[in-house]
């Protein structure tokens, strides 16, 4: 592993500081958009009154009004079923002043969310989900890539942390986190390994991580004995236990078996709405060139 230009970012105790870089990351985009002359503009679809979903789209828009970019919000009630959303989604995709569109996730369980995701045109997929971007990604020539794994690059790369030649782990092999960022790190050189639900002696695999990349939804899961000493460790958990907001990581227990170790919230979280920005601007780039798709 190899640390650079540390004048950066100052290490606390090696904590990857996701907010601190998405400011600057974020202060850059908002140069890039003024000077560009470009109107990039981002709709949003939130379907039902999940406060976590409602909480999520008021940041994501609070970022784009950050950076100079539109935003438009729609909302529809719970009991809105597939065909209603995807007619909503065509409208977006038909609007020529909108760059990108998100759709909310999870969906309520009756709508069929992956028919959802594919009525998104490829060009505006700024979450990188649809087919086309995910056949670009693990083909290595990605455009759009979903934003979370996206935004735990830029975060390695703003710390100086070079991924190649390194085992890397990455437990969860959801197409949100896992299996993307699983495709990213094999892009970047890493060895990678992913491990899920079913796999067995998980503690024994997870301790042979340089990298470990932790999605797995279970609160406080990850304690020391998962983790190599001197591991770089991410946490993309988002989970509340009595109100207080913690990770997949027991990160009290883990801290100190680490090089780095990100934190919940403040590590992973604002890197994937700095990312979501990111994507709209360049879908707002490629929108004026002709046959890129």
């Amino acid at each position: 592993m190899r640390w650079h230009n540390a004048s950066l970012f100052i290490l606390n105790d090696m904590i990857l500081d996701g907010k601190k870089v998405q400011e600057k990351r974020l202060e850059i985009l908002k140069e890039q958009i003024d000077e560009s002359g470009f109107s990039p503009r981002l709709a949003t679809v939130i379907v039902g009154n999940d406060p976590a979903s409602e909480l999520y789209v008021r940041m994501k828009h609070r970022a784009c009004e950050q950076v100079h970019i539109g935003s438009v919000g729609v909302s529809l009630p719970e009991r809105a079923g597939t065909k209603e959303v995807i007619r909503e989604v065509q409208v977006l995709n038909r609007d020529p002043d909108i760059s990108g569109i998100l759709v909310q996730l999870p969906l309520p369980s009756h709508i069929d969310t992956m028919q959802v995701i594919e009525a998104v045109l490829p060009e505006k997929d700024v979450d990188g989900f649809h087919p086309a971007n995910l056949g670009r990604l693990f083909a290595g020539t990605p455009i759009f890539s979903p934003c979370t794994p996206q935004g735990i690059m830029t975060l390695l790369n703003e710390y100086q942390i070079e991924t190649e030649g390194m085992h890397a782990v990455v437990m969860g092999r959801s197409i949100e986190v896992g299996r993307p960022m699983a495709a990213l790190l094999l892009s970047a050189n890493a060895t990678v390994t992913i491990t899920h639900s079913k796999t067995r002696d998980l503690p024994l695999i997870t301790r042979q991580a340089d990298l470990l990349v932790v999605a797995i939804g279970k609160p406080r899961y990850v304690g020391p004995s998962f983790v190599k000493e001197g591991a770089v460790v991410i946490d993309v958990g988002t989970n509340r236990i009595d109100g207080v907001l913690c990770g997949d990581v027991d990160f009290d227990r883990v801290k100190d078996h680490t090089s780095a170790i990100t934190p919940v919230p403040g590590g992973v979280g604002p890197m994937t709405i700095a990312s979501l920005m990111e994507n709209t601007f360049l879908a707002a780039k490629r929108s004026l060139c002709t046959g890129v798709w």
